[in-house]
């Protein structure tokens, strides 16, 4: 019997992982696809999860980034970070790094399909192979949360995410959202020819149709060849608990607010420090209290954020950036850090 089982090779499974693995636990990664994994996401990394990476092992090269930038049809405030750069990379490069870190470390990584999941008192098999604990980090829609009964409904407010790589340089260091009345555009330099332009709206729609409500974004964008669009959503994922026996949440499975604030893979890197701090000591229930404990001002600050940006405030919202930088700088900071 090995020490832990993880479901999902995704950037969540793999830092589970390699954190497991530097650990000195025998553990092996399911996951079906081979190779570098794409996904719909913003790709700018906040300064936090750069430091996450830096332990990890895992050097993606990407594009640093100094701050975040607001804008709206009217003006734009910049909010720079106070500690360390951020970082835009491209997912598929962003997975290639962390698979060689994993790769480094010991991991074994099995390509299959998770077919099911057995627990008793003391294991959990998947697929075969029986581990002292699973790590389930099979994305925004986990079947293992669904099969456990481990989800609850997402409620009223859906959103959903498209993403686009354009062929331009970036025109600026710093990851910009543009607001709309219905939608917003995060603008971020994945790389020296490359820009990655993510919409996150509560309507439904192709990427273009987006588009026209940033008349300001789309001039700079037109002309440029571009790759096929990614999609993703709904966004929100709720859920009832984070640990059932010996099967423990992480990543996107673990539940989601919203990519509104960029904070998701660093949580989910610390996520995976956290899980991995459990299964040595054989307390998967600490798991739970300090899930909650590290994403708590997330939880929070991004939840109050989606219920301005669904209410007649939401055209405040760059304005009251721009008129007090500093509040606007230091909220930021709290996200980032």
């Amino acid at each position: 019997m090995i020490d832990l089982v993880v479901a999902g090779g995704g950037p969540a499974g793999l830092a589970t992982a390699i954190h497991a693995a530097h650990a000195g636990l025998e553990t092996v990664v399911v996951e079906k696809r081979p190779g570098p994994i794409d996904k719909a996401c913003g790709e700018g990394l906040m300064p936090h999860a750069v430091r996450h990476l830096d332990a990890l092992g895992a050097k993606p090269e990407g594009v640093p980034f100094r701050g975040i930038t607001y804008a709206d049809a009217h003006r734009a405030v910049t909010a720079p970070f106070a500690r360390g750069a951020g970082l835009g990379v491209r997912r598929t490069t962003l997975h290639a790094a962390l698979l060689h870190a994993a790769e480094a470390a010991g991991v074994t990584i099995v390509h299959d399909r998770v077919d099911g999941v057995i627990q008793d008192a003391e294991s959990v098999t998947v697929n075969g192979i029986r581990g002292r604990y699973l790590a389930a980090a099979d994305g925004l829609h986990s079947p293992v949360r669904a099969a456990l009964g481990m989800g609850l409904p997402p409620g009223p407010m859906r959103r959903w995410g498209i993403r686009r790589h354009v062929a331009v340089p970036p025109w600026s260091d710093c990851v910009e959202v543009h607001w709309s009345r219905e939608a917003e555009a995060y603008v971020t330099p994945v790389a020296g020819d490359c820009v990655g332009v993510a919409m996150l709206s509560s309507r439904q729609g192709r990427f273009e149709s987006h588009l026209e409500a940033f008349p300001v974004l789309r001039e700079r964008l037109a002309g440029h060849p571009h790759e096929p669009d990614r999609a993703a959503g709904p966004l929100r994922q709720r859920v009832r608990s984070r640990v059932a026996g010996r099967v423990l949440l992480v990543g996107d499975a673990a539940g989601y607010v919203d990519a509104l604030t960029g904070e998701g893979l660093g949580l989910a890197f610390e996520a995976a420090r956290l899980l991995v701090a459990g299964v040595l000591a054989d307390r998967p229930g600490d798991y739970e209290r300090q899930w909650r404990r590290a994403t708590r001002r997330y939880r929070l600050m991004t939840t109050a954020m989606l219920h301005a940006s669904t209410s007649p405030l939401r055209s405040l919202i760059v304005p009251a950036a721009g008129g007090l930088p500093r509040t606007f700088t230091g909220v930021v900071n709290l996200l980032a850090d």
